[in-house]
């Protein structure tokens, strides 16, 4: 794979947020077995919704209450009939699993990563 560089200024204008995942529902229509998530960024940005392709490795059950990181400037991306408004970030493996992204302690919904 080619390497991209980018700029600082470029990086800066991803805007990645901790969030908490409030609400799990398995995703039928979805082209790829996946989870409806809706996700507590704070006051400032609210909840917002995600679809996720993450239940080989996670149950409905132990998503609830699990901190995140997503990108939330992303434009919103219809999904069949749901409409996702960010990008939950994870590690990739080499079987497509993925390993979701979260803060090794508990952070503030809201808080900003950089």
């Amino acid at each position: 794979m080619e390497e991209t560089t980018i700029s600082w200024a470029d990086f800066e204008k991803v805007d990645m947020r901790v969030g908490t995942i409030t609400d799990v529902q398995l995703f039928p229509k979805a082209r790829n077995p996946a989870y409806k998530l809706q996700i507590d960024f704070g006051a400032e940005l609210g909840t917002k919704r995600s679809s996720a392709q993450i239940t080989r490795l996670y149950t409905a059950e132990s998503l609830l209450g699990r901190q995140v990181i997503a990108v939330v400037n992303f434009p919103k991306k219809q999904i069949a009939d749901f409409m996702s408004e960010c990008l939950v970030l994870g590690v990739v493996g080499a079987d497509k699993e993925v390993i979701l992204l979260q803060p090794s302690q508990e952070a503030k919904n809201g808080d900003r990563i950089g």
